[in-house]
């Protein structure tokens, strides 16, 4: 990954393929006017040609209009999870760093405790208890994804506060409240950024496992997860096209995504030297 970023090509590369992903999630269903959820089963399993690009599903579907809409259910999920994972994070990691003491000890041991705990296993207890509810798949995947954006956020904050115009405002007598929200939270505004951008692949990958254990969206609303869950009945009757296309779009998009996100964090904050970390 590392020798990946180093060629500007590879960045420009990913970002032209998410330009892509999204013209063809956002653009493609509107184009064609065609109902994603419209069923046909005199064409069902049929394999990709002419007339159906992706093939077609169980229910005679057209995969490619169907993966683009879930593709976009999906991406739309993984932002909302994605900007309140990082909206919690900033917020927690600039309490902890800017008011220090106990709560900053309790704060990390928070932390610390989420951490030890396997995300995954979280979200779907979280989920289970609401099956196919929107705001629990949310909640579930921004309430496991916020401890590494907090750490980044007390750490930025922790170095700001030794910072010079920071006792110059102190000396000021402007209040904690008005130092945190003038100087702070700009400190750390910028990871978080880069946070939002970096826990998209995670969110995609979590929403779509959900819904491919059949707790995420219910099976009629499209998305990647639900596409795979269906697609893995019917491989097994030979109908392979409905498991490449919507896990091709799955593993792309966030290899894509992934790419660009490292490449702003490293032109944001840039790693070490190899002959430092040695």
């Amino acid at each position: 990954m590392r020798s990946l970023l180093r060629r500007p090509h590879s960045v420009a590369g990913a970002v032209a393929v998410l330009a892509a992903i999204a013209v063809y999630a956002l653009v493609v269903p509107m184009l064609t006017g065609t109902n994603p959820g419209l069923t046909d089963f005199a064409a069902a399993y049929q394999p990709p040609s002419g007339s159906h690009w992706f093939g077609t599903d169980l229910a005679g579907r057209d995969l490619l209009h169907r993966t683009a809409a879930g593709l976009r259910v999906s991406l739309v999920i993984a932002a909302v999870c994605a900007v309140a994972s990082a909206v919690l994070g900033v917020a927690v990691g600039v309490a902890a760093g800017a008011l220090g003491g106990w709560i900053d000890r309790s704060v990390m041991r928070l932390v610390d405790g989420i951490n030890a705990l396997p995300h995954l296993l979280l979200g779907i207890v979280v989920v289970a208890l609401y099956p196919g509810n929107l705001v629990a798949i949310v909640a579930s995947i921004a309430l496991t994804h916020w401890t590494q954006v907090a750490r980044i956020a007390r750490a930025e904050v922790r170095a700001a506060r030794s910072a010079t115009y920071l006792e110059a405002a102190r000396l000021s007598g402007a209040t904690r409240t008005r130092i945190a929200i003038t100087h702070l939270v700009p400190a750390a505004a910028g990871q978080g950024i880069v946070a939002v951008i970096l826990l998209l692949p995670h969110a995609i990958w979590h929403e779509s496992t959900l819904s491919f254990l059949g707790l995420g969206l219910p099976p009629d609303q499209a998305s990647l997860g639900t596409l795979l869950q269906d697609a893995r009945a019917a491989v097994l009757t030979g109908a392979w096209w409905t498991l490449l296309f919507p896990a091709a779009a799955l593993i792309v998009t966030t290899l894509a995504v992934a790419v660009v996100g490292t490449a702003l964090r490293n032109r944001i904050t840039p790693p070490l030297p190899e002959r430092a970390i040695r």
